[in-house]
């Protein structure tokens, strides 16, 4: 079992080891969380985005100050050079596709702004999490960002207006459910 997380990975060094077309996908969305990407390859595919590359094979120094890395090769053995230098620094990693070399899975995720829904088979299926995720948005409003920026703020003034309370926390309460009863 994995224990669901979001990570804050803004202004940190992330690690992507290959340069193929699922490494892009995980730089992209590496980039779109604030992190600052490092890719190593001998080779990027075309669209690669803008990040610190390093044309070569991957070495355990590559790591050095990483938050996290994905391992994300077509060659399995780097893959699992990847998993052990991490094991052996404490850097989460994921090896995407295998896994039992992970200590972190990426889930398939719905955006709605700062609505985030994520969706895991912890491992067991991606294309049921992706399937899933393509069900859910079918659902849910591209408004629903702007509604939870709407509640953040309301909820920021109750709690710099009262004390923490019953009251505070029977408002904080019913201002979550505001939207489940709006949509009705």
């Amino acid at each position: 079992m994995y224990f669901p997380v979001s990570l804050k990975v803004g202004g940190e060094r992330c690690v992507v080891v290959g340069g193929g077309p699922v490494a892009l996908r995980k730089a992209r969305a590496l980039l779109r969380a604030g992190a600052r990407v490092t890719a190593v390859s001998p080779e990027f595919a075309p669209r690669f985005p803008r990040v610190r590359r390093l044309k070569r094979r991957f070495r355990a120094g590559d790591l050095r100050g990483a938050a996290l890395a994905i391992a994300a090769s077509d060659d399995p053995g780097a893959n699992r050079a990847v998993h052990a230098a991490c094991r052996r620094r404490g850097i989460p990693v994921n090896v995407v596709d295998v896994p039992e070399l992970c200590t972190f899975i990426v889930p398939s995720v719905v955006r709605r702004g700062r609505v985030t829904i994520a969706v895991s088979t912890g491992g067991l299926s991606p294309s049921l999490a992706r399937a899933l995720r393509v069900w859910l948005e079918s659902f849910l409003p591209p408004a629903l960002g702007r509604l939870a920026r709407s509640v953040g703020a309301r909820r920021r003034r109750i709690l710099r207006a009262l004390p923490p309370s019953p009251l505070r926390t029977q408002l904080l309460r019913a201002l979550g459910r505001l939207p489940m009863t709006a949509s009705r």
